[in-house]
């Protein structure tokens, strides 16, 4: 190796360290695993730095020495080679990146990131908002081309009328263009990013527009309420049945399976890819919840069976349970979700239970890092305790008809519920 390094660098006079093979003026060719390539050091503001100026043989000693010159050339000029060729070769990705669009980007990150979404209408909403609302100001752009003066322009219209909706859209086209920055479609800063830009230019969400809570039920009117709905022998009274009971998500009654369930200990476990959070969350079943288990029909034992299906065996919708209590049982205005809310107010004002022990039953984060370092289970047994008193709660209205029966003995097969 040595007599051809010396055929190709006459004047090389020694080697500087193992494999190193110096033509002189800064040149060498390193000789490393098996490979060849050609180095240029230089000394810039003091310090040693190395170059490299491609692999022999396809980079000739002539080659070489041509990209060396070039580079002493900058270094007279006080400008860094390594920095200028990377300056270089960011340009012209970013000429070759012409013709990706925006719309391409945004494509490509949704296919991307879908997989681990909660389901498949949270993509479906990140494609619609920005077909509406994003992709007809610069859908068709080249990704690089979009600056601000094109994300202000997107969200303006929207942003006071429908704030939510803008807010959302502004994260997801900040989103798309943070990708595109990292596969070199585009440089420089984000336009869609809101700290320190945007929000100079836009009013706070705070400012225009109202939080809007769901309309709950006051704890004092639910044992009425609740005895009327607890006559109810439809598959959404027992679905709003058991929501109030377990003060769950909507979503997670509408999708809860035979196989979530466990008789023995009383406990329903929602997965985690069900919950909003993402975590498993463990929910005691107090005996009122039995009458409901007991009258439906769990299709055997089929451990994917929904407890709560529609007359096609799919899950029932958030909008039929929301009709069911707004027109069947007489109540507009108010939501499914506003049931947490009772629960949370009348554990506040009518019991002694630490409110860490009801945000645990809601499966609400705790957001205090300090705090939730130090709160590491689900405090299962003193929830139960809390859910049995909600339950002994909600049925204690005068015309109540609900039972108590132990979940533990309830039968493996129960007769067919009427729909």
């Amino acid at each position: 190796m040595e007599r051809n390094v010396d055929r190709l660098a006459p004047t090389a006079l020694r080697r500087k360290g193992p494999g190193m093979h110096p033509d002189g003026r800064g040149i060498y060719l390193q000789v490393k695993n098996g490979g060849r390539s050609w180095l240029f050091r230089f000394m810039l503001n003091g310090k040693e730095r190395w170059m490299g100026l491609g692999p022999y043989p396809d980079v000739s000693l002539a080659d070489a020495r041509r990209g060396a010159e070039g580079c002493r050339r900058l270094l007279r000029e006080g400008i860094d080679p390594i920095e200028a060729r990377r300056q270089r070769q960011q340009a012209a990705q970013l000429e070759a990146a012409q013709s990706v669009t925006f719309e391409y980007c945004a494509t490509r990150y949704i296919d991307a990131h879908k997989a681990g979404w909660r389901n498949a209408k949270h993509a479906a909403q990140w494609s619609s908002t920005l077909e509406t609302y994003a992709y007809p100001v610069f859908g068709s752009l080249p990704v690089q081309a979009i600056d601000t003066g094109l994300v202000t322009k997107a969200l303006d219209p929207i942003w006071r009328e429908k704030t939510e909706t803008a807010t959302r859209v502004r994260q997801r086209i900040e989103a798309v263009l943070d990708w595109a920055t990292a596969h070199d479609y585009r440089g420089g800063d984000n336009p869609a990013r809101w700290r320190g830009h945007l929000d100079k230019l836009l009013p706070k969400r705070s400012k225009v527009q109202r939080v809007k809570h769901h309309d709950a039920m006051p704890y004092a009117e639910l044992p009425e309420f609740f005895a009327e709905l607890s006559k109810r022998d439809t598959v959404s009274a027992k679905a709003l049945t058991f929501t109030i009971l377990t003060a769950a998500r909507s979503g997670e009654t509408r999708g809860a399976t035979l196989g979530e369930l466990d008789f023995v200990s009383g406990v329903w476990t929602v997965p985690g890819e069900r919950t909003k959070s993402g975590r498993e969350h463990r929910v005691p079943l107090t005996g009122s919840v039995g009458p409901i288990l007991r009258g439906l029909d769990y299709l055997g034992d089929d451990k994917d069976a929904l407890l709560f299906p529609n007359p096609r065996g799919k899950p029932l919708s958030d909008t039929a349970l929301r009709k069911y209590l707004q027109q069947n049982l007489a109540k507009p205005g108010l939501t499914v979700h506003g049931f947490r809310s009772t629960f949370r107010d009348w554990a506040a004002e009518r019991t002694n239970f630490p409110r860490e022990v009801a945000e645990a039953a809601l499966a609400h984060i705790v957001r205090d890092k300090t705090e939730a370092a130090y709160q590491r289970g689900d405090m299962l047994a003193r929830r139960r305790k809390l859910m049995e008193a909600w339950a002994k709660f909600c049925t204690s209205g005068a015309a109540s008809t609900a039972e108590v029966v132990a979940i533990s003995k309830l039968p493996r097969r129960r007769p067919a519920l009427t729909r």
